[in-house]
């Protein structure tokens, strides 16, 4: 009974989706998109307002002067500042944050007040108001807690907000060509902008009050600089969450019992990832927070039917912090499920590939290139072992370890819905190690150990590949070597099946190269081959496909299509390929002790096909 998918009837199904959707609103609220809209249009009219001296001449200037800050000296340094702000918040307003209402709502009163005090325009002091209002009507809508975040933040909003000081510094320096003092060069414009961003005078001079006028606007503007680093750097840590010791237990004795199910279920236990539980603790949805984007990967740990418990947790957290909810590489079950349980839409990714362990055979035409190469490498004096990790000592571990991280083939470590992230640990002990060797002359600092592959567990008789390394120097052809030697040796192990790599849109390729295939059809397969310059699409397929594998249907979810891109950026960034994050400077760093030091880190499944 476990095992079976819960079903409803499609009327229900359809309502129970309806009814979730009103809820727990999976889509942006419009009344936080409009209000944040509106503080981006307000903060882009104060910005102008006080650069442009050109819109009191102008239909524009008519909508300008009534904000708050748009004459004088002070009132255009406030007019700036309010603009900068508000264009600041807008972001967190769309999202529903708290933190950006409370500032809102702080900011727009001072404004009115400041409007008041130096232009006496009940009509600026309206206008504030009338923003006000409705965040003070639907205030129960910006509700969201803050993001995970650290202190390089602090660094990545100073270089920011620097550039964009010094690019506005420019125009507001270049804005009042009638009261310049001669022709200063560009070199004396930036000079002055950057003294300006210091509070000191410039050797741009300028006629009347206009000096003063861009004096305050640079100062305010590199005051605003300096305060949100300071803000950022000092305000508490939200670090992302982790796998605690109890979480990774509790995984482990779902998966004990559910492990089978899922080739990707082992890679829940990545220590980097969170994970939310069912009510009754029977599934659990793990996921990682990148960029907004609440990324799970795989299909929920534990007892089907339990999963929309933990599913709906998970949707829950995702409203909770107005993050976007996403599924990376989900089955067909996984995807049938997810989509039922909060009417978010499913997208087929690519295909895993999977071998039947008593159906392998190294005979056959199919396996020529295959045998050939095998065996051509066993005569260059290349042996193989296959052991769990148990059985292998800690000094022999530890050497696999050095080797697997010196042998990565990029210096950013790479991997997350189909990666462990560990080589060796202790309560990994079931895990598979395929290791290839030969005696040299000159033995490296590894011995005579040339390539490695290591499999983590799926179920109690299947296995599901991890990491792919070898030695530079070695002779191509080591992963296909290890791979047959795993294959080979499965039957020992009570292994009956192997997951291998997981080939993106593998189903376009192999139809785009048949005859009779459609123009778009082709020009699709077209593409995909060109990004294989860069990333393994068409190589992961060519490689999988040597060993006759079976495919199974892995799917994206995702909330909307306009989500897309930020979803592709948010994986990318995920499994590493796209770095965002800047390093700290030493001042700003913070000692940390991980629960688990785990220096031998692995990175992606890197393909050295021959």
């Amino acid at each position: 009974m476990s095992g079976k998918v819960p079903q409803r009837s499609p009327q229900m199904g359809h309502l129970s989706c309806r009814v979730r959707n009103v809820l727990r609103g999976p889509r942006p609220e419009a009344v936080p998109v409009l209000l944040g809209r509106a503080c981006a249009l307000v903060g882009l009219l104060d910005v102008a307002a006080g650069v442009f001296p050109r819109f009191r001449h102008s239909r524009m200037h008519a909508i300008a002067e009534v904000l708050p800050g748009a004459t004088g000296p002070f009132a255009a340094a406030l007019s700036l500042s309010a603009g900068v702000l508000l264009l600041l918040l807008a972001h967190g307003l769309k999202r529903g944050k708290r933190r950006a209402w409370r500032a809102a709502v702080v900011l727009l009163p001072a404004g009115a007040v400041a409007q008041f005090t130096y232009r006496h325009s009940v009509i600026g002091v309206l206008i504030s108001l009338a923003l006000l209002a409705p965040l003070l009507r639907h205030r129960d809508q910006f509700a969201a807690l803050p993001d995970p975040r650290s202190r390089w933040r602090a660094l990545a909003n100073f270089v920011l907000m620097g550039a964009g000081s010094l690019a506005l510094g420019l125009v507001i320096v270049s804005a009042h060509p009638k009261t310049l003092v001669g022709d200063p060069s560009l070199a004396d414009r930036i000079t002055h902008v950057l003294y300006g961003l210091f509070g000191f005078e410039g050797p741009v001079d300028y006629q009347g009050t206009t000096s003063w006028t861009v004096a305050f606007s640079l100062g305010a503007l590199g005051l605003l600089t300096a305060i949100t680093t300071i803000y950022l750097a000092f305000r508490p840590e939200h670090p992302a969450a982790a796998l605690t010791e109890d979480d990774e237990a509790r995984l482990r004795a779902l998966l004990a019992k559910h492990g089978g199910r899922d080739s990707l279920g082992h890679f829940a236990l990545r220590r980097d990832k969170a994970v939310v539980f069912s009510p009754s603790g029977k599934a659990a949805v793990t996921y990682r927070v990148v960029s907004g984007v609440m990324l799970a990967s795989g299909d929920p740990i534990g007892d089907v039917e339990a999963w929309p418990g933990a599913i709906e947790r998970f949707m829950d957290e995702a409203k909770a912090h107005s993050w976007t909810p996403a599924v990376m590489g989900c089955s067909e079950t996984g995807a049938e499920v997810w989509t039922r349980e909060t009417g978010l839409d499913a997208l087929e990714l690519g295909d895993e590939a999977v071998v039947d362990v008593p159906d392998f055979s190294l005979t056959g035409r199919a396996m020529r290139n295959v045998r050939q190469m095998v065996k051509r490498i066993e005569r260059a004096g290349y042996e193989t072992r296959v052991r769990r990790v148990r059985d292998l000592g800690e000094t022999e571990l530890e050497r696999i370890r050095r080797a697997a991280e010196d042998w990565r083939g990029t210096d950013t470590e790479r991997g997350f819905s189909m990666a462990l992230g560990r080589v060796g640990d202790s309560s990994d002990g079931d895990c598979l190690i395929a290791t290839a060797h030969k005696a040299d002359d000159e033995p490296g600092p590894y011995g005579d150990l040339k390539a490695i592959l290591h499999f983590v567990p799926w179920g109690t008789d299947g296995v599901s590949l991890d990491l792919m390394r070898r030695d530079r120097a070695a002779d191509p052809g080591m992963n296909e070597l290890l791979i047959v030697a795993a294959l080979q040796a499965a039957p020992k192990f009570d292994i009956a099946r192997v997951s291998l790599n997981f080939a993106m849109f593998r189903s376009a390729l192999a139809r785009g190269e048949k005859i009779g295939a459609g123009p778009v059809l082709r020009a699709w397969r077209g593409l995909l081959v060109f990004l294989s310059r860069w990333f393994q699409i068409e190589s992961l397929y060519k490689f999988n496909a040597k060993f006759q594998p079976r495919w199974e249907p892995r799917f994206v979810v995702y909330r909307a299509s306009a989500d897309l891109p930020r979803l592709g950026l948010a994986a990318m960034q995920a499994e590493g390929f796209v770095n965002m994050a800047l390093p700290l400077p030493r001042f700003l760093r913070r000692r940390t002790t991980t629960r688990r030091p785990c220096p031998h880190r692995t990175p992606e499944r890197d393909i050295q096909a021959a």
